[in-house]
């Protein structure tokens, strides 16, 4: 084998892992944004981002979970993710108006009633408000809290 086939060979395998890697975009559009920023080092997640794979393997998951809500005489509009852009400026607007969270960095995200809570608390108890208030705003079916106590931990979400 010549050495220039070798040297093409390398070059083609180094840049393999480039081909491999998918864009990741927030396929859904589900609704993701900064509700607080009073903790600055806190990491910033990610978002519901999916590659395009991740999203074609999702979508039938998702058309399922989104109509049996209604099929279920649970929800009034015929697909639970329809809630999802009332719900995301009511959370936003909810938790700046609170007061008891202005010193935490908190990013929403809402994906078919279910909000996801995730940043950086002060403590476990404000963390648990958070959630709690959260749980109050109409429509919310759940609330997943996924925020750590300070910023010297390995957060427990995706991050950038």
């Amino acid at each position: 084998m010549s050495s220039n086939l070798i040297a093409a060979a390398f070059a083609f395998l180094s840049i393999l892992p480039a081909f491999a890697q998918q864009p990741r975009t927030n396929a859904f559009n589900d609704p993701f944004g900064q509700a607080t920023s009073g903790f600055p080092a806190c990491p910033v997640p990610t978002g519901p981002l999916l590659t395009d794979d991740e999203a074609r393997r999702e979508a039938h998951w998702r058309a399922e979970r989104g109509t049996s809500c209604y099929r279920s005489g649970r929800c009034r509009l015929p697909n639970a993710y329809r809630y999802d852009e009332e719900i995301f400026p009511r959370a936003l607007q909810y938790i700046r108006a609170d007061g008891r969270f202005d010193d935490t960095s908190i990013w929403v995200t809402v994906q078919r009633r279910w909000v996801t809570v995730q940043g950086c608390v002060r403590s476990a108890e404000q963390g648990a408000a958070l959630e709690a208030a959260v749980r109050q705003i109409d429509d919310v079916e759940a609330v997943i809290g996924q925020w750590m106590v300070g910023t010297s931990s390995k957060p427990p979400y995706e991050s950038r």
